[in-house]
């Protein structure tokens, strides 16, 4: 009759942890409906803010064709270019060109708000050892997301845009539009900054035991043709963007199966730990 109690304790924890948490439906729609009210609110602020300051983002974002252009004109000393310029064709192009650089600017800034009010959300509903694994993951998500973008600004749009530079001939001069050529730019940061959520993903499936580093070692051959697939389909017809993309990634791959390695280790760590603990209450049950 001893042994009851114990074995009951755990699930009676686990129960009252939650119990606070409990509430109907229409407060978890009430609740939702106020955190979208006020991420709207946040982006739109961010907005407003960022469209006054849509010129310096414009210029800080058309900085590596500036850097790329430059560097073609340096490599060509015997010919003569015309000074560094981007045009734009259309009266409203521009304005709404800026609009989209500052609702760009307004969601990268403001994701990790968007990340906190979807944790806040959800956090009720799990328990505490969830919130403790969760934590890590919403940290993760945002520092790998602005790796990606930094990768772009800094390797990938320079190099790509000096390949294209490149195809110039005598007769064929490439004037770029401020409109495309900011579209692919945030496009590229946008594909390179989910695409860097790989590990994130993989380790989230592993601590959810979805995955194991087994499979993952096992599928690394289909990994790399999915990855070339995927890069040759996201990124412009190019290959330095496309291998651009796709060497992070593998790598990024890699280091998702040393991260669901660490997690089967911490995992074997505490069900040993806690079948040791389960021997032991066995053990002084019996002699009681």
């Amino acid at each position: 009759m001893a042994e009851q109690p114990k074995l009951a304790a755990p699930a009676t924890a686990s129960k009252d942890e939650l119990a606070g948490s409990e509430a109907p439906l229409m407060d978890h729609l009430v609740e939702l409906r106020n955190r979208l009210i006020r991420a709207i609110i946040v982006i739109f602020g961010l907005l407003i803010f960022f469209f006054i300051f849509s010129q310096p983002i414009l210029g800080f974002l058309i900085e590596p064709y500036r850097s790329a252009y430059n560097n073609f004109v340096g490599q060509h000393p015997d010919k003569v270019f015309e000074s560094f310029r981007v045009i734009y064709t259309a009266p409203q192009e521009l304005f709404f060109t800026q609009l989209n650089v500052a609702f760009f600017a307004a969601i990268f800034a403001g994701f990790p708000y968007l990340a906190v009010e979807v944790y806040g959300f959800v956090a009720p509903g799990l328990y505490k050892k969830e919130r403790h694994a969760f934590v890590p993951y919403l940290i993760a998500t945002p520092v790998f997301f602005f790796s990606g973008g930094l990768l772009v600004y800094y390797a990938v749009l320079p190099m790509a845009l000096g390949f294209f530079l490149g195809m110039q001939t005598e007769d064929i001069e490439m004037l770029v539009k401020v409109s495309e050529y900011l579209g692919l730019a945030m496009t590229l940061i946008l594909a390179f900054g989910i695409c860097f959520q790989l590990p994130v993903v993989l380790t989230l499936l592993a601590q959810i035991d979805l995955i194991s580093s087994k499979t993952l070692a096992k599928g690394r051959r289909y990994a790399i043709v999915g990855i070339l697939i995927f890069a040759a389909f996201i990124t412009p017809p190019d290959p330095v963007s496309q291998i651009g993309l796709a060497v992070p990634m593998y790598l990024l791959y890699e280091l998702s199966i040393l991260s669901v390695k660490w997690i089967e280790r911490r995992r074997a760590a505490r069900l040993a730990a806690e079948g040791v603990a389960a021997a032991a209450e066995e053990a002084e049950a019996k002699v009681e």
